[in-house]
């Protein structure tokens, strides 16, 4: 999984989020992205399994870029502990997002093929989100 090499902080506050994105709001690399409706976390498993989905995709023909990386911790505490023990231990990492935000960007591939990818890793997302081209 992704996870950054190393934190100033080991846990963090929850925070909150953006109205809209500021940073990378516009396509840079590829022909097709994959764009966020709504803010939220993305899991670093999330991620992973868009990873593994492109690398299946673009295997003979094809690049793409991930543009998000959770570099927040997620703490969790274990089941049937009382209030008042602490925070508890970081359980995962995730990529805060806000609207507007690339997510992904893939090029090289055929519309329909690409247009189906993002799909796909659209539907393994917990942020709803939206196939935007670039104008060209």
């Amino acid at each position: 999984m992704l996870a950054p090499k190393r934190q100033k902080y080991r846990k963090q506050f929850r925070g909150v989020w953006r109205r809209l994105a500021i940073k990378g709001n516009e396509m840079n690399f590829g022909k097709y992205g994959l764009k966020a409706m709504t803010s939220g976390w993305i899991k670093d498993r999330e991620i992973e399994a868009a990873r593994i989905i492109f690398a299946r995709a673009t295997r003979k023909s094809g690049k793409y870029w991930i543009r998000i990386f959770p570099d927040k911790p997620y703490t969790k505490k274990p089941p049937e502990v009382t209030m008042g023990a602490g925070k508890g231990e970081v359980n995962f990492f995730v990529a805060s997002v806000s609207p507007g935000r690339i997510l992904f960007e893939v090029d090289g591939l055929p519309e329909n093929e690409a247009k189906t990818v993002l799909k796909n890793i659209a539907s393994k997302l917990s942020v709803k989100t939206k196939i935007v081209s670039k104008e060209i």
